[in-house]
């Protein structure tokens, strides 16, 4: 690392938080899926870090897009390490490996990666900027920043329920009040520019879902996020809402869900920038 390096400071206020419910839907992410707009741009022997990696699913399909090339998880909390260690092992991935550690301080000297990717992370960091031009300097020359981000305001769901409106209006105040940008998809690029990379391109994937099975995992993933995750406590606590009005909204996810007409959509924007 250089002298120059970002130093720590106080950690950003995760909205999501690490509750079960939260790392579970984390884990059904994969490459193919979720980093489709990056994988025909990766080669054999490529090194990558993955910022943010959470429970490892989409490392390790990156792992394998580059093998034999070495390629690093990164994130803040022990514990979600440890389960993308896990899913590593089982998956009989060999070439990755995983670590703690700030996207405002990489640990890694400069000119150390070929690739860095970020998915759903630039939305929860009070100076994505910042880190942002922390890659850029373990970035080599020509390499590339992959970035994907919800729009929360694109999310629109149906048959209409006023509580779920609510719902968004209360992720939009907690996020902000948090010092993030629940918005972040439409200013991916204009970050990215900000930090230094000239050449941005951009794409966006509409995220649909209408199935039974997929209505039924979303509405009651965020039926218990509402209630027992870090975004019920931080709400609570920041006096935009009380436990009785979030307990509604959980029954409204629910009863949603099971509305054989359910349907919820929204925008991911995707960036990749090149050094």
């Amino acid at each position: 690392m250089t002298s120059d390096t970002p130093q720590p400071t106080e950690a950003d206020r995760y909205t999501h938080g690490h509750h079960a419910s939260v790392v579970a839907q984390h884990a059904r992410r994969t490459a193919e899926q979720d980093a489709a707009y990056l994988l025909p741009r990766l080669r054999p022997g490529m090194s990558l870090l993955d910022l943010g990696c959470g429970p490892g699913t989409i490392t390790t399909g990156l792992a394998r897009a580059v093998a034999p090339g070495e390629v690093v998880g990164l994130d803040v909390v022990p514990a979600v390490l440890e389960e993308a260690r896990a899913h590593a092992s089982t998956s009989g991935v060999t070439n990755v490996r995983f670590e703690a550690g700030s996207g405002y301080a990489l640990p890694f000297d400069d000119v150390s990666f070929d690739v860095v990717h970020a998915h759903q992370v630039l939305q929860h960091l009070a100076r994505p900027v910042d880190a942002a031009r922390e890659v850029w300097r373990v970035l080599r020359p020509g390499g590339l920043l992959a970035v994907r981000d919800a729009d929360y305001a694109t999310m629109t769901h149906w048959p209409h329920r006023p509580l779920l409106d609510r719902w968004l209006e209360l992720h939009h105040a907690v996020a902000r009040r948090n010092g993030a940008e629940p918005d972040a998809g439409r200013r991916l690029a204009s970050w990215l520019r900000e930090a230094g990379f000239a050449h941005v391109d951009v794409s966006a994937t509409t995220v649909v879902f209408s199935s039974s099975e997929q209505v039924l995992n979303w509405g009651d993933s965020w039926a218990e996020r509402v209630t027992s995750s870090s975004f019920a406590t931080q709400a609570v606590e920041y006096g935009v809402t009380t436990s009785a009005e979030l307990e509604a909204i959980a029954e409204a996810w629910r009863g949603w869900a099971r509305d054989p007409d359910a349907f919820f959509m929204y925008v991911n924007v995707e960036c990749v920038a090149t050094r």
